[in-house]
This record gives structure tokens, sequence and C-alpha cells, in this order.
């Protein structure tokens, strides 16, 4: 904290958003999935009992969930378009946002998705916090931002 007292950490009230193909999808409270792992292939050498090789054998990327109040309709029509087998796959950006969510402080660039899942929200009258919907977007590569 700061003399002052208030935060200066900018990730105190995190904020995303999403942009595909140039227009931004909607906003997001929670984002998750952008992890990348490489397989790799154990090799012992003969007659070398005290080691054992580890090669690179492929890279994979985990599915991006997106959590929000409400999902965005042009994104609730891509996944239909997925349903009806017609749909195009899209490049977008996830944009971590500062508290005041004017400033970018970091983002994902992500290719070729597709949504995979939705789920709708659950209502429950007796719960005083917001639905959500949860939306999931299979991807052929992740790049995270070099600022």
């Amino acid at each position: 904290m700061s003399p002052t007292g208030k935060r200066s950490d900018p990730y105190s009230a995190y904020r995303f958003k999403v942009e595909i193909e140039g227009i931004i999808a909607a906003g997001f409270t929670d984002v998750s999935g952008l992890t990348i792992e490489t397989e790799v292939e154990t090799i012992k050498e003969g007659g070398v009992n005290n080691y054992e090789y580890k090669l690179p054998k492929f890279t994979k990327y985990s599915n991006i969930t997106l959590k929000r109040g409400l999902i965005d309709l042009k994104l609730w029509d891509w996944y239909q378009t997925v349903i009806s087998g017609k749909f195009k796959r899209k490049s977008g950006t996830i944009y971590l946002l500062d508290h005041s969510r004017n400033k970018t402080l970091d983002y994902y660039d992500f290719y070729e998705a597709y949504p995979i899942k939705w789920e709708g929200p659950t209502f429950n009258a007796k719960n005083s916090t917001v639905a959500s919907e949860t939306l999931v977007l299979a991807h052929k590569h992740l790049i995270k931002a070099i600022k």
C-alpha cells in the first residue's frame, strides 16, 4: 500500500474483455484455461542406467473458459453456427484491464478458435449473486503478449 492508504496494485479489481476478429465481443469476470503444455518422450540409453533423455513430442493448448453475467448475442450466434456445422474459426485477444478498465495491463492472442460449450445460468431467487453464463472455446494456438 502507498502512504496514503490507497492500493497501487493494478490487479486489485481486474476485469477482462475479449476481442474476436477486431470486434469487442464482451467483458468477462472470469477467464481460465490459458494453459500450454508440452508432452515429452522419455528415452533410456542402453548401458546408461542413471539417466533418461526427455525429448519434446507435441504441445497442447487447454480450452479457454469465459464467464460473465450474460453472454453477448454475437457469441451466442457464433456458437449456433458451430451447432449447425457451418462455422468459421476465429482468432482473438483476451485483455486484462486495470481497476478503472481504461488501461490494458496484459493480453493473450488465441488463434483459430470456435465455441464448444455453453453453460446457462442457474436461477435462484434466494441467492443474491448475479447469474453468470459460461462459454468454452477450443483453439489451435495461444500467445502471451510481450510488453
